[in-house]
């Protein structure tokens, strides 16, 4: 796991002020503590921050060249077939037994289609100084982040976007359509980030620059597994299958490897199936508490683990430790993320650092296997809309008079009218309505409003619940939970895996039928099928609750007085974005108890502390 970073000049020109890298790479130390180094070129420089976890020597450290140092490489992650990769070229001159060097043998014989071949989560970029060609790259689910901005002949990359804000020529213009997008979603679609001049490589492409394009490919191949013939059984059997195969690539390490478990079904297969190639006995898991008993999950872990027999480690997120972990993410993340699950997530990530230098987690499985509420929601909208309209008139007049609750973790009242305001909406507008943020556009300023936005596409084809899981999986899965769990986890060095994000795991769970993913009120129906192999029945089939955070209570508590300051309708109206009246109305709405607002606060909060760290002449 590396900060990787660089600049090439495509022109016949020279790199100007290629010294920047190094600042670039200060920027980065928290991603790599363990070493930095940079090669430096008159139309290139190229730089890594480098964690140590394959050949944790310095024949390791990045970045690599090939023996005519023609061919540059930087790679921030992990390549799962490195192994295989190194056998297949045994006649190239390694200097190391890194797998980012495997790179290098399988670009000088494929070219940039290579990188299809790639079994891992990556981010890299290559410098073919044979004709001044830069090729920038992530895998498939885009588990590693890239981003990059261009002046003139010249591109500058970097693993994070404050990397590049170090650079005097970067504009800080914001780019209007993400800051509809992270008002509206909590999160900004891709290639978009909030600054117009900075792009993010998309996941499971390449982009190509040279003097003369630029090419974007599509290293993503769908091998789309056969399932329509098997049994039930032998369908849950292949996945067991595959999901042994993952777990057994990414624990392999030459450091120290733990698990993230909450006592959920996906983190609690992963640790099970971990224990098939590690000792439980020296199998570190980590989990975290809470004060609330409502959004306390540890009491399940701590049954993994004594079920298991790991040794664990739990870490309490009071008020106290989130408020902390507020601090640190607003002062050092360069993208804004309305995820609250950010704060404990890196308590978590700090706590284990001090144990392992990578964890597995259980990313990729709501989206994949079909684990979320909303999709329950869309099996059950076409009954409701076929009631006669008095029942669903009243039923919804009904929703609107249950009690307003601040204290749950997942209000019922909430959940009913969040359902039957987007039970009659089409299929899309129903997702992002259940799904968004419940700040819509409305909140912000019409005079910002001038470009034109188009919100992200909805697949066309399957049914509601497939169709609604392929888009999480393109969206909310790749741009707003892999982002958190990245960030959260660098920010204490400490290197995150997915199992569930294989390769092979996401070709199977793509072309499943929905209808093994949910089954009547059961959600992630086949997963369970596997998980019931490994695991005791009560963590099997608890009620899903998710990794949060009380936030509703801390913005009238722990957060009331930064709250005022933040959304001074003063401040809203100089900063320019929002509308500070509608603002005003959802706070004294949330304030009174009359409505549940926390998430769409909690959203402009982010936006606005934010504006604060990052473009501070907004909040002047």
């Amino acid at each position: 796991m590396c900060g990787i970073y660089g600049a090439v000049s495509l022109g016949e020109a020279p790199l100007e002020k290629a010294e920047l890298v190094e600042g670039m790479g200060r920027s980065l130390q928290h991603r790599g503590p363990d070493a930095h180094g940079t090669l430096l070129s008159q139309h290139a420089a190229f730089g890594a921050e480098r964690l140590r976890v394959f050949d944790p020597t310095p024949a390791g450290d990045q970045p690599f060249a090939d023996p005519t140092e023609r061919i540059w490489v930087v790679l921030n992650g992990a390549i799962y077939n490195a192994p295989e990769l190194r056998r297949r070229y045994s006649e190239y001159p390694y200097r190391s037994r890194s797998d980012a060097e495997t790179v290098l043998p399988l670009y000088l014989a494929r070219g940039p289609a290579g990188i299809a071949e790639l079994d891992g989560m990556f981010a890299l970029a290559i410098y073919d100084a044979r004709d001044r060609r830069l090729v920038l790259a992530r895998d498939k689910a885009g588990e590693k982040p890239l981003f990059y901005c261009r002046s003139g002949d010249e591109i500058w990359f970097a693993s994070e976007i404050q990397a590049l804000l170090t650079l005097p020529t970067v504009s800080r213009e914001l780019d209007m359509a993400a800051v509809r997008d992270f008002v509206a979603l909590g999160y900004v679609t891709e290639p978009k980030t909030m600054f117009r001049s900075i792009r993010k490589v998309g996941a499971g492409t390449s982009l190509t620059f040279s003097s003369t394009e630029q090419q974007e490919r599509d290293h993503w191949t769908d091998r789309a597994a056969q399932t329509g013939a098997m049994q039930n059984d032998e369908v849950a059997l292949h996945l067991e299958s595959l999901l042994l195969s993952a777990v057994q690539k990414q624990i392999a390490a030459d450091v120290p490897v733990g698990v993230f478990t909450s006592g959920g079904v996906d983190s609690s297969l992963l640790a099970a199936l971990a224990c098939s190639y590690a000792d439980p006995a020296s199998l570190r898991t980590f989990s975290v508490g809470f004060v609330e008993p409502q959004f306390d999950e540890s009491p399940y872990a701590r049954q993994l683990a004594a079920f298991l027999g790991t040794q664990h480690l739990e870490v309490l997120a009071d008020e106290n430790a989130l408020t902390e972990a507020l601090g640190i993410v607003v002062e050092n993340l360069a993208e804004p993320s309305a995820d609250p699950a950010i704060l404990p997530t890196y308590l978590l990530a700090r706590a284990a650092r001090e144990h392992v230098t990578v964890v597995i987690g259980g990313e990729g499985a709501d989206e994949l296997f079909g684990g979320y509420p909303t999709y329950l929601g869309h099996r059950a909208a076409p009954l409701f809309r076929r009631l006669p309209d008095g029942i669903r008139s009243g039923l919804k007049r009904m929703a609107n008079t249950l009690p307003t609750s601040l204290e749950s973790k997942v209000p019922l009242e909430y959940l009913a009218r969040r359902f039957f305001e987007g039970a009659d909406l089409p299929l899309a507008d129903r997702h992002m309505h259940w799904f968004g943020t419940g700040a819509g556009s409305s909140v912000l300023n019409p005079d910002v409003l001038t470009e034109s936005y188009a919100p992200p596409a909805f697949p066309d084809t399957g049914d509601p619940v497939a169709r609604a899981c392929a888009f999480d999986y393109r969206t909310y899965l790749r741009d707003n939970l892999l982002p958190k769990v990245d960030r959260a986890t660098m920010l204490a060095s400490l290197e995150a895996r997915a199992p569930y994000l294989d390769r092979d795991v996401t070709a199977f769970a793509l072309a499943l039928d929905s209808k093994l993913k949910v089954r009547g009120f059961t959600t992630k129906w086949l997963l369970k099928q596997v998980a019931r192999r490994w695991l005791p029945r009560e963590l099997v089939y608890r009620k899903k609750r998710g990794l949060s955070v009380p936030v509703a209570t801390w913005l009238n508590t722990g957060l009331k007085l930064e709250t005022e300051r933040l959304f001074d309708p003063k401040r809203i109206k100089r900063q320019g974005l929002l509308q500070p009246d509608i603002v005003r109305e959802l706070l004294v709405g949330h304030r009174s108890r009359r409505a549940n607002h926390g998430r769409a606060l909690w959203t402009l909060m982010m936006l606005e502390y934010w504006l604060e760290r990052w473009v501070p002449e907004r909040s002047l």
